[in-house]
């Protein structure tokens, strides 16, 4: 008999809940990967989506969720003693496209903090090129800096409002 791990569990619930929204017509998946790491042990799943409806410069988001071969073996070796390991790792992602203009960073974290909470880590990376127009990609990630728990798993779901309200925030206040 096949027992799923936590990664699994969690990234059906995930998958089911980002697919009814976009049946519903909330919001439009744009890419799904789900990818085993052979080498390290290591499983990842991505799920990225936007506002129906929107153009290629939108705000974007991908919901991740990483499981290592030291999350794996917390779960399925209890007797180790590491069960604060037998989670997953969870980061959202924002992907928008606005002005080169170094205050839109700082536009960008207010929103995410005042949607997601001041607990959050926030890294912003951006993509430019230097012989086009005056714009550039900007990716921002959330972290949560802990393990996400399978028993936790009805909070991914409520996230999904969370990174939905995120996208419509961006749109408004940085393009």
């Amino acid at each position: 008999m096949f027992d799923p791990t936590a990664f699994e569990n969690m990234k059906v619930v995930i998958e089911g809940a980002v697919y009814d929204k976009d049946l519903s017509g909330e919001l439009q998946v744009v890419d799904r990967n789900d990818l085993i790491n052979t080498a390290k042990l290591s499983r990842e799943y991505s799920i990225s989506f936007t506002e129906r409806g929107s153009m290629p410069d939108d705000p974007s988001c991908t919901l991740i969720l990483q499981a290592s071969l030291k999350n794996l073996a917390a779960e399925l070796l209890p007797e180790s003693g590491s069960g604060q390991a037998a989670g997953c790792t969870v980061l959202v992602v924002f992907n928008t496209t606005h002005k080169k203009d170094l205050a839109i960073s700082g536009i960008i974290e207010e929103k995410i903090r005042e949607i997601w909470g001041m607990d959050r880590g926030i890294t912003q990376r951006w993509t430019f090129d230097d012989e086009s127009d005056d714009t550039v990609e900007n990716e921002t990630i959330v972290s949560f800096n802990r393990p996400v728990f399978e028993e936790q798993i009805d909070d991914l779901v409520a996230m999904i409002d969370y990174m939905e309200k995120t996208i419509k925030s961006l749109k408004t206040s940085v393009q």
